[in-house]
């Protein structure tokens, strides 16, 4: 019985403890394989999940089991965001000359995403909890999370949604810049900040800075809009 008593909150310790390194760990390779081979496969926000998905198969662990070690990962989403205030207060000359078309196409862009996954999930004949889930899957992680709470989804059901349209999204942005005529660097920036928000925003960093800063700048703006919306949202969503 004492053994047992000793075991187990030695127990409940080391097992958060072991995904938050896990966690760290798969990132870290996944980000040196990334940037070796240079493919879209080997990105992280891909390589990582897979392999921590892995992972928790083969030691039976539930979804629970890894949040309870990694909580605090997701915590720090939010001053995170709060970084991308530098690259976009260097490029405020650009951003100063270009606010209108980028307020429009931010509040255009954040319509379609919203109503286009609203009516794919009713038209799977989805339930309503996994439909608001859907519903702010297009803006980063800690908007988006608080915006699912606050109108009735499922905050970590959307992370993963989220996470899911980052990386369509990014590599359909790729695509696009191919077959389109994009040369400028605010209308690339902000295809890959609308689109594809986070994971869009290093895409456009490596295309060059003011395509990151620009993709930054769409990206806060859209999750400040979101949260902002979030009232009305459950109104037109849950009407």
């Amino acid at each position: 019985m004492l053994t047992e008593m000793v075991v187990r909150p030695a127990t409940q310790l080391l097992w958060p403890l072991f995904w938050a390194m896990a966690t760290l760990v798969s990132y870290l390779l996944a980000k040196r394989l990334y940037q070796r081979s240079g493919k879209a496969w080997a990105s992280p926000l891909i390589s990582a999940p897979l392999a921590l998905l892995g992972l928790a198969f083969l030691l039976h662990a539930s979804y629970h089991d890894y949040l309870r070690g990694t909580h605090w990962l997701v915590a720090m989403l939010g001053p995170v965001t709060v970084a991308f205030a530098v690259p976009i207060h260097q490029q405020r000359t650009l951003i100063a000359r270009h606010w209108k078309v980028l307020g429009a196409g931010v509040l255009v862009g954040s319509g379609v995403a919203i109503a286009s996954a609203w009516l794919m999930a009713t038209a799977l004949h989805l339930s309503p909890e996994l439909r608001l889930s859907l519903a702010p899957r297009s803006v980063t992680t800690p908007f988006a999370m608080d915006v699912s709470g606050r109108i009735g989804g499922i905050p970590e059901l959307t992370a993963v949604f989220v996470i899911i349209t980052g990386i369509c999204g990014a590599l359909c942005g790729q695509v696009l810049l191919k077959l389109l005529p994009i040369r400028s660097a605010m209308a690339r920036g902000a295809l890959f900040g609308m689109g594809a928000h986070g994971m869009g925003v290093a895409k456009a960093r490596e295309l060059g800075e003011s395509e990151g800063a620009i993709a930054g700048l769409v990206m806060v703006m859209a999750g400040v809009l979101n949260v902002a919306a979030a009232p009305l949202l459950v109104l037109l969503l849950q009407a």
